[in-house]
């Protein structure tokens, strides 16, 4: 076994970080490219592999998935955000938190979301016009927001609320853009910086403390869950709401749930699950802008599959096309662009010893990229999704929600989503995008345009 991979060059003290701040997409591009299956630098301090290859990624996200752990290398940033919700807890919080929750993600559960997709989306739609230019991404993100509380949460956000929460995403967002200095600078110092993220998270959480009154003395009533479906597991009386703030409110009333504990996991429920929703719609927005020819094939399959009504959760399973829109789209634009794992012993990948305590780092959006598995990867392609093409490629050359026990624990309600609101906009506008081309994008905790996505309306 050999014990040093390849790798660019960094410089002292800061490594290749500065390299991967001013453009974390180019150079995780270029390193796949250059060095294959495993690739080895430093972030700041921070030994780092890049692993190429699915079948490494299937190890560290499958089948050796007990090795390796959420990092405990990132700064404290993060975890005055999300605390010990799912994205981040470990062990066997991270196990009773995830049974806990499973209920509200139940597949019979998310079937039964289609109307509450479809009102928001014609809600959205109300306030659109032909020839409008508006900036997509802002109304993805809102439509999806007000789509996950009452999904997840049981409740309605207002207008002031709705607002609140938009206007301090940018500040979370800037404090997870790669800067290499920032491990040089504690989360408490009073920069400028971490001021005003504090702020957002203050003003997120009084969002969310206002929402869980709001909800008390209603987590028994099942007109409090917008599925009105019969509850699945842990516990639920069969008239009982499943969804996850009433499933939480009675485990905390049991004591089997801390306040702090169910504050992280809703503030990871209201970030995580309508951002990432939100993006691949933005996405797949400015796709179809680009390809006249792949949008006017999903207006045929829609008038073919739904006639002149919006499309709903049964006409999904017939919509083939529009989902291969969607998975093209999420290739090349992953919303989650890169994960990382921290080894908890000493492992081996692609005949490299990897030490305990460094990072794994498993990129998306280069691995999605790149020619080793796609013909003519930049090329925006659906019908690379079809099943004797799709059956050519590893499993894990595509893995936009993760994958083993830690996947995405709202897979299907955001595949739900895009689809349903994807089907109905594109029954009632074209979308031209009227910003620069190619794309201009910042990293972060997920991957945003770095420009407002101005598109012009054109309606049907």
């Amino acid at each position: 076994m050999r014990t040093q991979p390849p790798g660019p060059a960094g410089v002292p003290v800061f490594g290749n970080s500065r390299q991967y701040a001013r453009d974390p997409f180019t150079f995780l591009t270029s390193v796949e490219a250059a060095y294959g299956d495993v690739a080895q630098f430093d972030l700041g301090p921070l030994e780092t592999y890049l692993l190429g290859n699915p079948r490494d990624i299937e190890r560290v996200l499958v089948t050796d998935a007990a090795k390796f752990r959420k990092p405990d290398f990132q700064d404290d940033a993060i975890g005055t955000l999300l605390g010990d919700g799912l994205l981040l807890s470990e062990g066997e919080t991270w196990r009773r938190q995830r049974q806990l929750a499973q209920p509200a993600f139940a597949p019979d559960r998310i079937a039964e979301m289609g109307d509450v997709i479809a009102r928001h989306t014609e809600g959205m739609l109300g306030d659109w016009a032909d020839g409008d230019v508006r900036d997509v991404h802002l109304d993805m993100a809102r439509v999806t927001v007000r789509i996950i509380v009452e999904a997840m949460f049981g409740s309605q956000l207002t207008d002031e609320q709705t607002r609140r929460v938009q206007e301090n995403l940018e500040p979370l967002g800037r404090r997870f853009e790669p800067n290499p200095a920032r491990f040089l600078v504690p989360d408490w110092v009073p920069t400028r910086e971490n001021r005003e993220y504090h702020e957002s998270v203050r003003i997120l959480e009084e969002v969310i403390d206002d929402i869980v009154d709001e909800r008390l003395g209603t987590e028994r009533d099942p007109a409090a869950d917008p599925a009105r479906g019969d509850p699945i597991g842990s516990g639920a009386e069969p008239d009982e709401p499943n969804d996850l703030l009433s499933i939480l409110l009675r485990a905390h009333e049991r004591g089997d749930q801390t306040k702090k504990q169910l504050r992280d996991e809703l503030m990871t429920m209201l970030l995580a699950g309508h951002d990432t929703t939100a993006l691949t719609l933005t996405y797949a927005w400015y796709l179809l802008s680009e390809h006249p020819e792949a949008e006017a094939r999903l207006h045929e399959e829609l008038a073919a599959v739904c006639g002149d009504d919006p499309p709903t959760a049964a006409d999904v399973r017939d919509l083939d096309y529009l989902e291969r829109v969607i998975q093209e789209s999420m290739r090349l634009y992953p919303p989650v662009y890169v994960i990382f794992r921290e080894p908890k012993v000493d492992v081996e990948l692609g005949g490299y010893r990897v030490p305990r305590g460094s990072a794994v780092m498993l990129s998306q959006w280069a691995t999605h990229r790149s020619e080793r598995w796609y013909d003519d990867p930049e090329t925006f392609d659906p019908d690379r999704w079809l099943p004797d093409r799709r059956a050519e490629r590893p499993r894990f050359a595509y893995f936009p929600f993760g994958g083993g026990p830690r996947h995405c624990i709202g897979k299907h309600l955001s595949m739900l989503e895009a689809k349903l609101i994807l089907g109905t906009v594109a029954q009632n506008y074209e979308l031209d995008y009227v910003g620069e081309s190619p794309l201009k994008l910042r990293g972060s905790l997920t991957m945003h345009p770095a420009d407002p996505m101005k598109m012009r309306l054109r309606e049907r």
